[in-house]
């Protein structure tokens, strides 16, 4: 078998990491749940700053909109702004449903967005999904 997959996981929910990084362990695919709480921690973590040098690179992020410090969309920002890190996916894993957070989610280049379903079963189902589709079906360059 090849390498974890690195993911990071943007979130502030506790309940909301729990859910995912469980169903994560449920899923096929070997990886590696990494999890800052804010969006300043993931700047930090993507440049590989403040306590965060040793990290791997992430293959996915998944981030979440509404957080506090610093709100998912100017990460995104942020991230898609940068000839380094723009490659990496990002999918929007989200409780908003609203019009304006998806279409400015998508003009700053989110990979995807998902909304978050309450269900754990449902929300296991969308992990599996997201999991099948970005590691089994989608090709990234190799990792150096």
């Amino acid at each position: 078998m090849g390498l974890p997959i690195e993911i990071l996981l943007v979130e502030d929910n506790e309940g909301d990491i729990i859910l995912t990084k469980k169903a994560f362990e449920r899923g096929k695919i070997m990886n590696r749940l990494h999890v800052v709480k804010n969006g300043q921690d993931a700047l930090d973590f993507l440049y590989k700053r403040n306590g965060h040098e040793d990290v791997p690179r992430p293959d996915l992020i998944l981030l979440d909109l509404n957080m506090p410090k610093m709100n998912g969309q100017d990460v995104l920002k942020d991230i898609k702004s940068n000839d380094d890190l723009k490659m990496i996916p990002v999918i929007v894993l989200t409780t908003s449903n609203a019009d304006e957070d998806i279409l400015k989610s998508y003009q700053l280049q989110a990979s995807s967005y998902i909304r978050k379903p309450v269900d754990f079963k449902q929300f296991g189902t969308v992990i599996q999904t997201l999991q099948d589709y970005w590691f089994t079906i989608v090709k990234f360059p190799s990792k150096n």
